[in-house]
């Protein structure tokens, strides 16, 4: 059996692992749902757009309900606190969600030009919705959730769903959209071609640019904002309470593991090399280097905000001796050691069999498939 210590690091890797795997995989699909209604002009045109992400959705979806899982099964507690503070904006992505299944599958059942717009709109839903609300999530994290722990260990959430709302959550809610939409154009102009891959084109250098600027005016805002330090003794390879430490907080706190470990700094580098990548492949028509670019972000970006917070998974702004940290929210070491093995064989079988399903249906897809072929496609 692994060590304690290193599995409970491994399992913040691999949660990182996941969320990247979602961002990217997911992401661009959600990014071109939430593009459909703007860049396909015509019906045609936007069966096209939706049968460039048709035949690889649902597989994508599946790194969601991974990540979702593996946090269940390896932070527990995190599990339980954040599904209960977060609950009317988890439903809502739910609720969202609902709209891309049903979207794509009902969508062109009907000719009826009402009814497909409907279903236009609904996917647009099921793909902005979730990127706004993955990133608000992100931004209540950084700056603390209201909670608490009774003494039966009973998390108790103090805020209210209006108050997830505050202007750094709305900032990283802009931040994970815009990244999803760059992702997603990005994706859209490796796939199609004429007139919809120059609209595409130009959606990836329009929310290219959004990008940068509300990613580097969320970095400024916080290592400027109140952080959070763990000052009592920590032994990382003890099963141990969450509520038997001391935490404080601090300004410029979530620059500490940057200033200790100047490592970290290749972590927002990458996004933003990612970005300008991205950017510039774009401009020069190379979608394939553009969709790579804004992958390399999605990573960067994600690693960036867990160096920042690390070793907190979920901190308390309420109560900061409760907040969560990789240390002390944990599985038992034999669940976390059992998952690890799970994970090392299933893992890599996902992505040879992502990279074969993306191999097969290579190629562009055009108007004069979707024309010629009918209902045989979305």
């Amino acid at each position: 059996m692994l060590d304690y210590t290193i599995l409970k690091l491994v399992w913040w890797l691999l949660v990182c692992v996941l969320l990247i795997g979602f961002a990217v995989m997911d992401g661009h699909d959600m990014g071109v749902g939430a593009l459909l209604p703007f860049v396909g002009k015509t019906d045609d045109e936007r069966r096209v757009l939706l049968n460039t992400v048709g035949p690889h959705w649902e597989g994508n979806q599946v790194w969601f309900i991974t990540a979702g899982g593996a946090i269940f099964a390896a932070w527990p507690l995190v599990y339980a606190t954040a599904f209960s503070g977060f609950y009317f904006a988890l439903m809502a992505v739910l609720w969202a969600l609902f709209f891309r299944p049903v979207g794509f599958e009902y969508r062109s059942k009907m000719a009826d030009a009402r009814w497909r717009t409907a279903w236009d709109w609904g996917l647009f839903v099921g793909g902005a919705v979730p990127a706004l609300v993955f990133g608000v999530a992100i931004g209540n994290v950084i700056t603390g959730v209201p909670f608490h722990f009774e003494d039966s260990m009973m998390p108790v959430y103090t805020g209210s769903f209006w108050a997830l709302f505050t202007p750094f959550a709305l900032l990283c809610g802009v931040a994970s959209l815009s990244l999803l939409l760059f992702h997603g154009a990005n994706y859209l102009q490796l796939r199609t071609e004429g007139v919809l891959a120059e609209r595409a084109r130009t959606a990836a250098l329009m929310f290219g640019l959004v990008l940068v600027l509300v990613f580097s005016l969320g970095g400024v805002l916080a290592a400027g904002m109140q952080g959070y330090q763990i000052t009592s003794s920590v032994v990382p390879g003890a099963a141990v309470s969450p509520v038997g430490k001391t935490v404080v907080m601090q300004a410029g706190a979530w620059m500490n593991n940057y200033h200790a470990h100047p490592w970290t700094w290749a972590l927002p580098a990458l996004a933003y090399a990612g970005i300008v990548l991205g950017l510039l492949a774009a401009r020069q028509r190379k979608p394939g280097l553009a969709f790579i670019g804004s992958g390399l972000a999605c990573a960067g970006v994600i690693l960036t905000a867990g160096a920042a917070i690390f070793p907190f998974v979920l901190p308390s702004s309420s109560n900061p001796g409760h907040s969560l940290t990789v240390w002390d929210c944990v599985s038992s070491q034999r669940t976390l050691n059992i998952m690890f093995w799970v994970a090392l064989v299933m893992t890599p079988i996902v992505l040879a069999y992502t990279s074969w399903a993306y191999r097969v249906m290579r190629g562009k897809v055009t108007l004069a498939q979707v024309q010629a072929h009918g209902k045989a496609l979305y």
